[in-house]
This record gives structure tokens, sequence and C-alpha cells, in this order.
């Protein structure tokens, strides 16, 4: 549809996912929303997706839930009808890393669509903010929990209890956002990242996503005994002359990188 919210470009295994209502720094309309959901779903589903970049259209990258279009009435969470109400759960389910590349505010709920991501790139102009206590509405979309695993507790509270925000330096120095780049340099550098992981082998790729989100869930005990649980099943099944011809490609990459230095 040409007039649907949300943009998508594939090339080669990689999607660029833009969030489209410019006008309203992105907001997350119910129509967003959806479609949002039914994105990832159909990206999931391709067979030929394998890295995603998602970011926003204009000067931000999501300034949250539309509050005018909750506020008239005409849309409310979780409305009878829409098929997800939690665009975050939409982007986790990808299996597939998903790169956020932050052009612009990053804003409560779309701060929480930010966290889905599996990192975060941020351009210079990039701001985050937690506003939930200041319109006393509790977050449902894993922003509670995520930030502090990312930041820390303290860092979190200090962000989430006062709305303040936070700026690009200082989100890559807390280790919210991986790098800071000028904007023009962005996507390029989204790019590139994504085609490195693109080069990885693509059943290897998944469930290297998996067993490190997977771990981070369990006690330290508990992760690596699933490490080894998987690395012996995994592992099982490697070829040796596969293996060595991807050991000559490592090497080869190595001195490709340090001719390009």
């Amino acid at each position: 549809m040409t007039d649907a919210p949300i943009l998508v470009e594939r090339d080669a295994g990689l999607a660029i996912v833009t969030l489209d209502r410019p006008q309203a720094m992105n907001a997350l309309s119910a129509a967003l929303r959806v479609a949002i959901a039914a994105t990832f779903k159909a990206l999931e589903e391709d067979g030929e997706t394998r890295a995603v970049i998602l970011t926003g259209a204009g000067r931000a990258f999501c300034a949250g839930l539309d509050l005018k279009e909750l506020a008239s009435g005409e849309a409310q969470v979780g409305a009878p009808g829409v098929p997800t109400d939690d665009p975050a759960a939409a982007i986790a389910q990808f299996s597939g890393p998903v790169i956020g590349a932050i052009n612009g505010v990053a804003i409560t709920g779309g701060f929480e669509v930010a966290l889905a991501c599996d990192f975060l790139i941020g351009s210079t102009q990039a701001r985050f903010a937690d506003t939930h206590a200041r319109v006393a509405v509790h977050p449902a979309w894993g922003l509670s929990q995520r930030l502090q695993r990312i930041i820390g507790l303290p860092r979190a509270k200090e962000l989430s209890l006062t709305g303040n925000f936070l700026d690009a330096a200082t989100a890559e120095r807390w280790g919210l956002l991986n790098r800071v780049v000028e904007p023009a340099a962005l996507l390029p550098t989204c790019i590139a990242l994504a085609r490195d992981m693109l080069s990885v082998d693509p059943t290897m790729l998944k469930s290297y996503k998996r067993l490190l989100n997977d771990g981070q869930a369990l006690a330290f005990g508990e992760a690596m005994a699933l490490e080894a649980r998987v690395a012996i099943a995994f592992n099982a099944n490697v070829n040796p002359a596969a293996l060595e011809a991807r050991r000559l490609a490592v090497l080869e990459r190595g001195r490709d990188l340090s001719r390009a230095s």
C-alpha cells in the first residue's frame, strides 16, 4: 500500500525498515503498530531476509505512542482486532540480527521499540527519554527490564524516574549506543555492519543470536550449561572440510582488513 506508515527496502538478505510518519515524528499510531508487527512477521517468514535495519523517517526515530490519536478515541492500546499491540515483541521475534539506526529522538514507547533491537547505532542527533513516570503510565513493552540490563540499574532509575533526555554522547558512554556517527554516515555504517553479519553462515547467525539471548535470561551457571549443551549438539554436525575452508576465509579476511587499515 502506498499510504502504509512503514517502508521496506530489501537487498540480498538485508531489509531496511523505516517508520514513515515523519509529520508525526513517527509516533506509534494503531496503523503503525499493526504495520510493524506485519512487517517483521513477513520478514521472518520470507525465507530470504536474514538481517534488518530499523530506522525512522525525518528528524525522529520514534516519539512513542500517538497520544493525539489515543486522546481522540480513534484508537486505543489493546484494542480488539489489532494483531499485536506490542511492536517491541514483534521486533524481538525476528530470528536474525536487528540493528537500530537511531536518527533522532526515541521517546518512551519509541525508546522501547529501540531497545527491542539487538544493538543500536546512533547519529549525533539521537536522544532518548523515558517519560512513563511523567505521564503516570507504566511501560508494558519491556523498557523497565531491558534498559537496566543494558546501562545498569542506577542509571536506568535516573532516566526513568526523572524523564530527562539522554544525549547521544552520553548514551554511547553508558553503553546504550554501540557508537555515534554523523547523520550522513548512520545508514552506511549500519549497512556495513549488517553485511559483515550476513557473511556469517546463516544457520550459525541465528543460532548464536538465540544462544546470546537465552543465556542472558539465565543465572551464570545455568547459562554456561546452556552453552555447553548447544555447543555439543551444534558442533557435532560440523563438517571438517567446511570448517577448514571457513578457517582459511577468516585468515584471508583478517589480511584484507589489515591491508585496508
